[in-house]
């Protein structure tokens, strides 16, 4: 399990400091984007950059009301409604508005259903990979925020996102703190964490945070004998 010389800070007031810098810090990148970078692929399956960063201000623009009946209109499926809501969304407003939504709302106390404000910090994070992982782009999300998520990362989680880890054990690789880090960050000491057991698949905290939430990456990024099974063809 993981490995935390310091125990992170886990008070409201300082999860709710972490998820506003982390909107901050993505909507900063996403009004960088070029417009091509905005209709490229994510890690998020058959989603653009444009629909994960819609999706990611769904609870800020959406009453619970208004979440509920588009629940109904979707038979109840929680994927089939934020997929269809996030391309709407993604449809309906400009590159520039979708990362303003980010920013004006960065100390909005929205939780999902599931998770409280750890749920909202791992929301917030890993979108924000989906979209920096899909494209290449250097990002490095800062440590603690890591550390947090990666500690509340179980079994029940695992199952949650779809994440099939039999027989893998995801273990950080030493001295890396981001496969996509700049060089200083690159250099640091990194975390040490590791979950589940079998065969190690080695790679950055963040790459492996990717992966317990269920998602593929871009070749090269993962190391063992089962990183093919979580790396995009």
């Amino acid at each position: 399990m993981g490995n935390t010389p310091t125990a992170p800070d886990l008070t409201t007031q300082h999860l709710r400091s972490e998820i506003a810098a982390e909107r901050r810090a993505l909507a900063d990148l996403l009004e960088h984007l070029a417009p091509e970078q905005w209709e490229a692929p994510s890690l998020c399956s058959g989603w653009r950059v444009r629909e994960v960063a819609a999706h990611m201000s769904l609870g800020f623009r959406r009453s619970l009301p208004r979440v509920l009946w588009e629940l109904a209109k979707a038979g109840g499926s929680l994927h089939r409604m934020t997929d269809r809501t996030a391309r709407a969304d993604a449809a309906a407003f400009p590159p520039g508005e979708l990362a303003r939504f980010l920013r004006d709302h960065a100390d909005h106390p929205w939780t999902p259903p599931v998770g409280g404000y750890i749920g909202a910090l791992g929301h917030d994070v890993v979108h924000g990979l989906d979209i920096t992982a899909a494209l290449g782009l250097p990002r490095h999300v800062p440590e603690p925020r890591l550390r947090i998520l990666l500690d509340h990362v179980t079994p029940k989680s695992t199952k949650f996102f779809g994440a099939d880890l039999d027989g893998v054990e995801l273990r950080t690789t030493p001295g890396i703190a981001a496969a996509d880090a700049p060089a200083p960050a690159a250099s640091s000491p990194g975390i040490s964490w590791s979950f589940g057991s079998g065969s190690p698949l080695t790679g950055s905290a963040q790459d492996l945070l990717l992966v317990a939430f269920g998602r593929k990456l871009p070749p090269g990024r993962l190391h063992g004998a089962h990183a093919a099974r979580f790396t995009h063809s």
